[in-house]
């Protein structure tokens, strides 16, 4: 393992709006950057621990295929972003490989990267899902490498490790009314509940108002289902083979249910009044919310001028590059950040891990839909007052939340 401690700081061009709120850590250059390649595939992984709170930072470890240390810095970035946003006691880190996750070798791969970061992981990085790398798969990894569980450096930190990961795994495993895991669809709960509260500070009525959604997986099939329980009509959803379209509204419980492993819905099962459109038709729909859900970087300067959502509602970590946002934002279309949309599976695994949540999913998601309404509210306040764009706003409620946590040192997992 190689520590590269004198790469230029890529940058994801908001630093000038960091900056603008306050001098703060997320502004700052990451902590460490770690890389390493794999000495069975020659698959090549990083790591980015961009800050350290109370000796901690928080952040998932993803798999595709192109995954570069820019990408990882970029979401390590935003992991910082999202617990100062959320006012969490931990920094933000990401991880990432350089693989196809399909291979039949990403299991392996998976096992020795972990061995590889596995310092950081006994003692300083608590890791979780990511893109191409589920809950399951993930926990799998680490109890081959006798970690336990993704939670390992903050439960061992516990007065009673083994009492702290029981009440872990049983959070993780508690189930809705649904039948559905809490753990697989809190981040599209709260998703969902970011574009209810823009619709509600709108006063737009749900049942007239339209989404379009880009990804089926643990995020976008989320968000997706809730938005459909809420009586919002999902016009669009997109897989990586293609969008589905209906311009009253999909069955979105009865496509999510012909998705396979990899999240993609099995076109042969789909009714015949569902129109098959090409891949990236989903982001020009003519939909009220568009909800980038599946990849980073999928609005940039060369398809800005094809979006003609009112809002964009990141669910993708890095969904909007920075240029585009700023189209988007001249022509009044408001983008709510991803670090405060997606946040949701990650404060929720720290508030499981805090004590502050029980197992009865419901609680969870009424502490969740609470604030991730107040943030939004607070965004949508702002603009509409003093033109101050959701990003912005949202970075000076991460700024200030630093400033309280400032003389927190220690953190206590019950």
């Amino acid at each position: 393992m190689t520590t590269l401690d004198n790469i230029p700081r890529a940058g994801n061009g908001h630093e000038k709006d960091v900056a603008a709120a306050t001098a703060s850590p997320i502004d700052q250059e990451p902590y460490q950057r770690l890389t390493w390649t794999d000495p069975e595939t020659g698959a090549t992984g990083y790591l980015v621990i961009h800050t350290l709170t109370c000796g901690l930072a928080t952040g998932g470890l993803r798999m595709r295929p192109g995954c570069t240390m820019h990408e990882v810095e970029d979401l390590a970035r935003g992991m910082a972003t999202k617990t100062a946003t959320f006012g969490l006691p931990v920094g933000g880190a990401k991880g990432g490989i350089d693989f196809d996750p399909k291979d039949e070798r990403a299991f392996g791969v998976l096992v020795r990267y972990c061995l590889a970061m596995r310092p950081w992981l006994d003692s300083h990085w608590v890791t979780a899902e990511d893109l191409g790398v589920t809950q399951q798969l993930i926990d799998e990894v680490f109890a081959e490498v006798d970690l336990g569980q993704s939670f390992h450096a903050a439960i061992q930190r516990s007065a009673n490790p083994e009492a702290t990961l029981e009440r872990v795994h049983a959070g993780l495993s508690a189930l809705t009314a649904d039948g559905l895991l809490l753990g697989d669809i809190i981040g599209g709960y709260g998703v969902a509940q970011a574009c209810l509260a823009v619709v509600n500070a709108r006063g737009w009525d749900e049942r007239r108002t339209t989404a379009a959604i880009q990804g089926v997986g643990t995020m976008g099939g989320g968000t997706a289902w809730y938005l459909h329980e809420a009586g919002v009509p999902v016009v669009a959803l997109a897989d990586a083979i293609g969008t589905l379209y209906s311009p009253t509204g999909l069955d979105v419980p009865a496509l999510l249910d012909l998705r396979n492993t990899y999240g993609e819905i099995d076109r042969s099962r789909v009714p015949d009044d569902v129109a098959q459109l090409p891949r990236d038709a989903v982001l020009s729909m003519e939909a009220d919310i568009l909800v980038p859900a599946a990849i980073s970087y999928a609005i940039r300067a060369d398809n800005v001028d094809t979006i003609s959502a009112r809002v964009v509602v990141e669910a993708a970590n890095n969904g909007v590059l920075p240029e585009a946002e700023a189209v988007l934002t001249a022509r009044e279309i408001l983008v709510i950040p991803d670090f405060v949309a997606n946040a949701g599976a990650a404060v929720w695994a720290w508030w499981l891990l805090l004590g502050e949540v029980g197992l009865d999913p419901y609680e969870s998601f009424d502490r969740l839909r609470l604030e991730m309404y107040a943030r939004v509210n607070q965004m949508m306040a702002e603009w509409n007052t003093i033109g101050a764009p959701p990003r912005t706003t949202g970075l000076g409620i991460a700024a200030a939340n630093l400033k309280s946590l400032a003389g927190v040192h220690e953190l206590t997992i019950p």
